[in-house]
């Protein structure tokens, strides 16, 4: 069943905020809102930088799943390669910045509020970002079927670590699900180790 808007003569939707019988209050004039009813309405509606170092768990959570719909969407979209775009991106905190910042780019430029010429400056951003992609691909060492973390640089003094071995991608859907539950459980449990030392500090306080 489908809804349907009363209408008056000449097809226009009838008003009832504008009728004072109908019990509903009408919109407020544009010359009503304030500055602070615009805040609060655009607040969340703003693309804001995402710091993953600072995310909770729930923000973290959504996030990445944000940040993987959107990934996904971009590969197919425009056709990318694992040079570019591989599956385990999401294992590699470089290609996690860079993705991330060329999501919360195109955010903003297609903004309906945006200037019309906000895309043409976000596609020409997304040529620069390819190869800067491609680059952290080639560095970070993960293909298309196959992933190893990415080799760092041991600076004099700094612990040596064996170095990591590959493992293949067989599932690369289920590989990021127990990515992101791990993450959002560690950063869970980085929350409450934070709260109880809190609280600990807060008792023994005179």
């Amino acid at each position: 069943m489908s809804d349907q808007t009363s209408e008056q003569p000449g097809n226009r939707p009838y008003d009832w905020a504008a009728d004072p019988d109908s019990g509903l209050e009408s919109e407020p004039e544009p010359d009503e809102i304030t500055a602070e009813t615009a805040d609060d309405a655009t607040e969340t509606d703003v693309p804001h930088p995402v710091n993953w170092r600072a995310l909770t768990a729930e923000d973290a959570e959504y996030e990445w799943l944000a940040l993987n719909e959107w990934v996904d969407w971009l590969r197919h979209e425009f056709g990318l390669p694992a040079s570019i775009i591989p599956p385990a991106w999401h294992r590699h905190p470089e290609l996690v910045w860079e993705l991330s910042a060329l999501h919360l780019h195109w955010l903003g430029a297609y903004d309906p509020a945006q200037h019309a010429s906000a895309p043409i400056g976000w596609l020409a951003d997304f040529h620069a970002a390819q190869n800067r992609l491609r680059e952290w691909v080639a560095l970070s060492g993960t293909r298309l079927d196959r992933d190893r973390p990415t080799r760092q640089t041991i600076w004099p003094g700094e612990q040596v670590n064996p170095p990591a071995a590959e493992t293949g991608i067989v599932n690369r859907d289920e590989d990021f699900v127990a990515f992101v539950i791990a993450d959002v459980n560690r950063r869970a449990q980085a929350e409450a180790e934070f709260l109880r030392r809190a609280e600990a500090e807060a008792e023994d306080r005179p």
